[in-house]
């Protein structure tokens, strides 16, 4: 078997291995460099603490529909904790017994720990994408003035974190105005005193501050033949660029900033803070001293995968 197989709900029945067990679920999974990188972390943590010599982080392919049940058995078999990957993050939210409060407004969650009573759903996602603002741009989502592109799930999951944050105000891009006057709605309460508000790419607002940190958290950009999420030209200025997308590491969107020499920052950063925050859950550990060692995992990963 490889040594680092992909798993399904049949491997998950018979599951029967001893130890401290980890897993990420998702529809499709076999792209994941998440168990390199947290086994690379789990290695290093056991050369220094012998608790962690038996944990191993594996991957599952779980169906949606198999979700539900295969959290059941994860629970039953007694995993310690899971990642969630698209699509899971939503679904799981009405499947878990807890959610920890500052994960509530999210709606989504990525990351699960055992509890007797049942699982416990936290959302790592925001962290990780501060995190990454912080370290590839260093920038704070604190008093900043931010345009996140997207409605979605990530895009929800960030607004969260930039409000909770304090950003200066919030600017809000989606194409489909009816998914954005959705999301708006659900972010009033927490907006408080920021300003926020929405618009469409192709109608950018007069009143829209330079010196905007844009964070592009829609899937254009997985292709390289997707259309750009916005024309950064009809912005004032922005400061840098940040894309949620790490695979492929420059987007249309990165490269249309370069050539308006606009600082840029793709999304792999923010992969290994969220799991770097996911182990710390689980272990106890600090997520700044497992960071380095995931982020080196994570280059490897996809040195091999590029062939350099």
């Amino acid at each position: 078997m490889p040594a680092d197989p992909v798993l399904t709900f049949h491997d998950l029945e018979s599951w029967s291995r001893p130890g401290t067990s980890l897993a990420v679920l998702g529809h499709p999974i076999k792209h994941s460099i998440s168990p390199a990188m947290h086994n690379a972390a789990l290695t290093e943590l056991a050369g220094h603490d012998g608790r962690f010599a038996d944990w191993k982080y594996v991957r599952f392919e779980i169906h949606p529909n198999d979700l539900p049940p295969a959290l059941e058995h994860l629970h039953a078999k007694g995993f310690r904790g899971i990642n969630l990957t698209v699509p899971h993050k939503i679904i799981a939210f009405d499947h878990v017994a807890e959610v920890d409060a500052a994960t509530k407004p999210v709606g989504a969650v990525n990351t699960l720990l055992w509890t007797p009573g049942g699982w416990r759903g936290f959302n790592t996602d925001g962290y990780g994408l501060a995190a990454a603002v912080w370290e590839t741009l260093q920038l704070d989502l604190a008093g900043a003035d931010i345009v996140l592109l997207g409605a979605g799930g990530a895009a929800r999951g960030a607004a969260v974190e930039c409000l909770q944050r304090g950003c200066a105000s919030l600017w809000i891009a989606n194409r489909t105005r009816e998914n954005l006057d959705a999301l708006l709605r659900i972010l009033m309460p927490l907006a408080g005193q920021i300003p926020m508000r929405g618009f469409t790419p192709t109608e950018v607002p007069t009143n829209l501050p330079p010196g905007a940190l844009v964070i592009n958290a829609t899937s254009a950009g997985l292709r390289d033949t997707d259309p750009l999420p916005i024309a950064l030209e009809s912005l004032p200025q922005p400061r840098a660029v940040f894309d949620m997308i790490y695979n492929p590491p420059e987007t249309p969107l990165l490269r249309h900033a370069a050539q308006l020499r606009i600082p840029t920052a793709n999304g792999l950063s923010m992969l290994v803070h969220q799991g770097a925050k996911a182990l710390e859950v689980w272990t106890g550990v600090s997520a700044n001293l497992t960071a380095g060692t995931m982020a080196a995992a994570v280059r490897a990963a996809q040195g091999k995968r590029t062939g350099t």
